[in-house]
């Protein structure tokens, strides 16, 4: 190599090797983000698929649930798991909420002298509204999101490919049974908690506000007729429905192995609480409708 010449070795030069750009391919741009528009009607038609989902599930369950077998001891296995195991839950909650209820109406009532009417005020708001709804709430929170947990763990180890498989119908066998377990115990729950956050507000009126309990018990009945109860108890049942088929949904449909899991469950317990609420509303217009004198 003669002196003076440029060394055809790059790095016998100490030059780092800068590769050629010919012959690669040009980066695209990243797409633009969808806009609010498209985002929207995204998640309005998600909702509605989920919807159906949801009512096909409840159709197909009814009709599985009434083949042979009945699924007996299913049934009663759930029950004790949605019914028995909430009981604590809806003992502290119920009192402390006709306690809570008890002070409040009790302090604005006192303002105008109408203290003697706090009794009747809560067995009506309680009868109603209070127990079916709140109890709903929170008891469905709960069995919402074990149901969840577990058929969404079932269908991330592929339990439920397996029962389809060995020819059963997970309806039948999953859905079914807690289908027809909430939709038995809520009422029973919901009766329970009517009893046990009304003895915690005459409890509470008559140790803070010296009103007698059984003032406050004769004018609670004067107030309260069979109507207002079964305004409330009816609702309870489409309450159960709600949190069975929408916690059986979430969890049938769960991908992405345990964080899927927990995001189902959160899901759940969101969605329970709106469709209860939203239902709630719509009942109660519905009843006013059909029956105005109650």
């Amino acid at each position: 190599m003669e002196i003076g010449s440029s060394p055809s070795n790059p790095q016998a030069s100490g030059e780092p090797n800068r590769p050629s750009m010919a012959g690669r391919p040009s980066l695209a741009p990243p797409p633009p983000p969808p806009s609010f528009f498209a985002r929207t009607s995204d998640q309005v038609l998600g909702f509605f698929a989920h919807l159906g989902v949801i009512w096909s599930m409840f159709l197909g369950s009814i009709r599985a649930g009434f083949r042979r077998p009945l699924e007996g001891r299913a049934i009663v296995k759930q029950l004790e798991s949605l019914g028995v195991a909430s009981v604590g839950i809806v003992v502290v909650t119920s009192v402390f909420i006709g306690m809570v209820m008890a002070v409040q109406f009790a302090f604005g009532l006192q303002k105008f002298g109408g203290l003697e009417y706090t009794g009747r005020v809560i067995a009506l708001s309680f009868a109603r509204e209070l127990a079916p709804t709140l109890t709903a709430v929170i008891v469905g929170g709960r069995i919402g999101s074990g149901m969840a947990a577990e058929l969404g763990s079932m269908a991330v180890t592929e339990q439920i490919d397996a029962i389809r498989a060995l020819g059963a119908d997970p309806l039948k066998k999953l859905v079914w049974p807690r289908l027809a377990a909430s939709v038995i115990v809520l009422p029973v729950v919901a009766a329970f908690s009517l009893v046990l956050g009304f003895a915690g507000a005459m409890a509470i009126t008559d140790l803070q506000f010296d009103v007698p309990s059984a003032f406050f018990f004769r004018s609670a009945l004067s107030a309260v007729n069979m109507s207002d109860f079964l305004a409330g108890m009816l609702k309870t049942p489409f309450f159960g429905g709600i949190i069975a088929l929408v916690g059986c949904h979430f969890g049938m449909t769960t991908k992405g192995g345990t964080a899927g899991v927990g995001n189902s469950t959160t899901r759940t317990v969101v969605v329970i609480s709106i469709a209860i609420l939203i239902a709630d509303f719509l009942l109660t217009k519905l009843g006013i409708i059909l029956w105005p004198q109650t």
